[in-house]
């Protein structure tokens, strides 16, 4: 089968996967929940009681948040009701918020539970709020060797607390500041 013996490169993936060797010195998203005085050096969006949302530091487009558990455990079978009532709520209530602050034409939403399915961090469930725009697939970080991520973290992180309030949902966290959600 010649017509599949092509090599599509992904250079930018490799500050990722290094990024990982990092975390083996612990959880990064622990580490943020216990560092609420970071909150927005670390575009953490949102704290509940039992979870959160931040941007995610390598992002897929503009606004690719996650929403992670407070508590370090892997599977959605682990957590309380309590727990995945929360879990889910956040997860709409980024959705609502990424909707009023940056228009996406839709999103995907998802969780990668374990290594083989595409976790890069197993052992803390999380997941992906990915917008998404018509016509928004290409192959620039395949063959430009780039992402093509319109707005700074920072400057989209001033804009989700803007359209927080706009939208009326819970203000997005600025250093020791918590929202909750």
């Amino acid at each position: 089968m010649p017509q599949f013996n092509r090599n599509l490169w992904a250079p930018w993936r490799m500050e990722y996967i290094r990024s990982l060797a990092e975390e083996q010195q612990g959880c990064f998203l622990c580490r943020y929940w216990s560092e609420p005085q970071n909150d927005a050096k670390n575009h953490l969006i949102w704290r509940a009681d039992r979870c959160f949302a931040v941007l995610n530091r390598f992002p897929y487009t503009s606004g690719h948040a996650l929403v992670a558990t407070a508590a370090h455990k892997a599977g959605m079978d682990e957590l309380t009701e309590d727990e995945l009532t929360e879990f889910i709520r956040m997860t709409r209530d980024v959705v609502t918020l990424l909707t009023e602050a940056i228009c996406p034409g839709g999103f995907n939403i998802g969780i990668n539970l374990g290594r083989c399915a595409g976790a890069g961090l197993p052992d803390h469930l999380h997941t992906h709020v990915v917008p998404r725009w018509d016509g928004d697939t290409n192959f620039m970080a395949v063959i430009g060797d780039a992402r093509v991520i319109p707005q700074s973290m920072d400057a989209l992180y001033e804009h989700l607390r803007e359209a927080a309030k706009r939208a009326g949902l819970p203000p997005v966290a600025a250093g020791g500041e918590s929202g909750a959600v």
